[in-house]
């Protein structure tokens, strides 16, 4: 299969590569007489070339810097800065050179100016949403009123009849390790790593587990136990009450919900006072999607 190189990387290592090889050749050079000349405040706005009128800014450098190919990323700023230029100048002029923009060339920019403007304003409602303040009163109307809740930490062996389930609480009562046992005969998911569950807390092990578990003490083992999965041998490791989590257990499952919960509040506004008239597509193959052809 022939790999294919998007021109964009082929144009920044060309240029990128001529730069970075220039103070090689520059160590040849007689050494400067003159003083480094002081730098220059700049913004944004500050022009680093224009082609045809068209002006390069610093602006325009740094996110091209920001989105060059991994290989480029590590290289320092001084070697960077001329290759960028250069960079840049080369992309204006080839796209001046184009004339009339190609249906597919606009539609690609018309989607990527969509995303970079979207992506914009989502972050300013999401950093307008996720503050201290409404952090802690998101964790204080969560958790104030939990209730300590039960929860168990338990292994188990899965095995298809009840004799064999039989036949491994006799070997546990002769001595065998339960979770060397676990890793040579249970069929569950849980085998290889002992029969360990972690901690579990109501409702989250079928019925006939959680009532096993909840009649033992820790450090016992019980069965057989018939459940829809087969037969269970199970040692109950501990247990405990749990209250509410601490908030920075769950700090960034209450920050996704506070962003979530923003975003959907700004899109619920700005659809509903948007004038949006949806076409009629009934009549459209949605296969088109896969047609990069009908852009040509």
């Amino acid at each position: 299969m022939k790999l294919m190189v998007k021109p964009t990387a082929l144009l920044a290592g060309a240029a990128i590569a001529f730069a970075a090889a220039s103070p090689l050749r520059a160590q040849d050079a007689e050494p400067a007489t003159e003083a480094p000349a002081e730098m220059q405040d700049v913004t944004a706005e500050t022009v680093v070339a224009t082609v045809n009128g068209e002006d390069i800014t610093i602006g325009h450098l740094v996110l091209a810097r920001f989105s060059l190919p991994d290989q480029y990323q590590a290289l320092p700023n001084d070697v960077l800065f001329e290759g960028l230029i250069d960079q840049l100048i080369q992309q204006t002029v080839l796209g001046q050179a184009v004339g009339e923009m190609t249906q597919r060339a606009q539609a690609q920019l018309d989607n990527e100016r969509r995303s970079i403007v979207a992506a914009e304003q989502l972050g300013k409602v999401v950093s307008g949403a996720v503050t201290e303040d409404a952090v802690a009163a998101a964790y204080e109307a969560e958790y104030s009123d939990a209730e300590p809740s039960q929860e168990w930490d338990a292994s188990h062996i899965l095995v298809e009849t009840e004799e064999e389930a039989a036949t491994l609480l006799e070997e546990l009562e002769g001595g065998a390790d339960f979770a060397e046992l676990a890793q040579a005969k249970s069929t569950g998911p849980s085998g290889p790593n002992g029969g360990a569950l972690g901690w579990f807390g109501p409702g989250m092990m079928v019925k006939e587990f959680e009532d096993a578990v909840t009649d033992m003490e820790p450090g016992a083992v019980a069965g057989p136990i018939k459940t829809q999965f087969g037969w269970h041998v199970v040692k109950l490791n501990d247990a405990r009450m749990k209250g509410a989590p601490a908030l920075g257990e769950v700090r960034a499952e209450i920050v996704t919900k506070l962003e979530n919960d923003a975003v959907e509040q700004a899109l619920a506004t700005l659809i509903g006072a948007a004038e949006i008239e949806r076409a009629d597509v009934s009549a459209i193959d949605p296969n088109v999607l896969s047609d990069p052809a009908i852009l040509d």
